[in-house]
């Protein structure tokens, strides 16, 4: 079983190396499109943290989890807002993926990215892996709707919590209508993912400029992501002459929101926007200009 499940994943994205493709071009010749991806979550007091900061005294698990609840709260409270005025102040507009719950959760966060023109993504109903949802297209149902109810049109864009799908969940998303996903980090240029209902495109997400990993997961010090950032930045920028490239900024307001880190992602942007031949869209947009370069024979 293990074999044919890789197999099949193999499949949806046949292998071809970036030198090799059919060349895109960016508006005005732009070497990078830059798109930041704001994770808004509903993580429940009742269950199980889906991350930690604090362990549990003795080793012990103990539920209710306030601590780490109130960690991740706090982002919702505090740290989401810094987001809000760090890109509105610069003229940005992010991608939002937001867990479906999430909507009536933290409605007036919701309100806040949808007033801005933000695109909403799917980002499952509660923050939980797709291995574990009872009933997927049910779940991606009850996402797109929740979005849809929200904002007045469904998402076009899905990622998974934690990224996680299972050998179904990317034809279940193409056939309720999600256009993009950012669960397959394996390029920097959108890449098509064959399902039974068509195509699907793959918008390059990142595991490697994300808060989750740097700061969570491998505890680095609070300027991580500006040196981290700066540094692949300035490498696709530089390839990007030959062939663009898309850099995602994944962001968290529990993590990256905090006090002493969001000064370092208000230097990267501000970086990133002291370069020419850049262009700062949503997913979406990106989308959008992808299937452009693409509907045409080459």
């Amino acid at each position: 079983m293990t074999n044919d499940v890789g197999a099949s994943i193999r499949a949806r994205v046949p292998y071809e190396p970036i030198h090799k493709r059919r060349p895109l071009r960016l508006p005005g010749d732009a070497r990078v499109a830059v798109w930041t991806i704001v994770n808004v979550e509903n993580w429940s007091p009742q269950a199980a943290m889906p991350r930690a900061v604090l362990p549990p005294p003795m080793g012990q698990p103990l539920l209710p989890d306030v601590p780490n609840w109130a960690w991740h709260e706090y982002g919702m409270r505090v740290g989401f807002w810094r987001f809000v005025e760090a890109l509105g102040s610069r003229g940005l507009k992010a991608s939002f993926a937001v867990n479906g719950t999430a909507c009536e959760v933290y409605r007036d966060a919701c309100a806040a990215a949808r007033d801005a023109g933000w695109d909403f993504m799917g980002h499952g109903f509660v923050q939980k892996p797709m291995h574990r949802v009872d009933d997927q297209r049910a779940a991606i149902a009850d996402t797109i709707k929740a979005i849809s109810d929200f904002t007045g049109r469904p998402p076009r864009g899905w990622e998974s919590p934690g990224l996680t799908e299972t050998d179904e969940t990317v034809d279940l998303l193409a056939e309720a209508g999600i256009e993009y996903v950012a669960d397959w980090v394996l390029d920097e240029q959108p890449v098509p993912i064959r399902t039974r209902s068509g195509s699907l495109v793959s918008i390059p997400y990142t595991v490697e400029i994300n808060d989750v990993v740097m700061s969570a997961v491998q505890q680095q010090p609070s300027d991580e992501i500006l040196r981290r950032g700066r540094d692949h930045f300035d490498r696709l920028y530089q390839d990007g002459a030959t062939a663009p490239r898309v850099m995602a900024i994944s962001i968290h307001p529990y993590l990256t929101g905090v006090p002493h880190r969001i000064k370092y992602l208000e230097a990267l942007y501000d970086h990133i926007l002291g370069h020419e031949g850049v262009v700062m869209w949503t997913g979406a947009e990106i989308l959008d200009w992808y299937r452009s370069q693409t509907a045409t024979p080459a």
